[in-house]
């Protein structure tokens, strides 16, 4: 199995809070990030793949469609939006945490891909230059 990464980077605001509590409740939760006039971050994205290479092109999937695809699904989307309040794919209410977003990105790039012969394998954001989160697309175990 290879594996290919391709990196796109978006620009975006967001606020962290609770409706529910109190400010000082969500300053000490959330600290800096529930500044109420918002706050942004530069994001790089990581999107890997992992296939084997055509015998023809040697390609798993070619990176510039995987772009596109990328640009299409999430960048137009996110880039130079507050998180809060403009993208459509983000529930009402949700946190707009990294946490989240890598498993949102990752549910709209896996319908995206899924004519392609390749597969989706983990998507990486960079909220900062110390703080990422990566997803592989497993789900918790039922509670049953």
């Amino acid at each position: 199995m290879v594996y290919i990464t391709r990196i796109e980077r978006f620009n975006a605001a967001h606020k962290l809070w609770v409706e529910e509590w109190t400010e000082e409740k969500n300053k000490a939760v959330f600290g800096k990030c529930s500044n109420k006039n918002w706050h942004g971050h530069n994001y790089t994205l990581h999107v890997t793949v992992k296939g084997m290479p055509d015998p023809v092109t040697g390609f798993i999937i070619d990176v510039k469609q995987l772009s596109v695809i990328i640009k299409e699904q999430v960048i137009d989307h996110l880039d130079h939006s507050n998180l809060n309040l403009d993208v459509d794919f983000i529930p009402k209410g949700m946190q707009p945490t990294t946490e989240n977003l890598v498993i949102l990105i990752w549910e709209r790039m896996e319908r995206a891909l899924r004519d392609c012969a390749c597969q989706l394998h983990r998507i990486r954001l960079w909220e900062t230059e110390t703080i990422y989160a990566d997803y592989y697309g497993e789900q918790p175990p039922d509670e049953d």
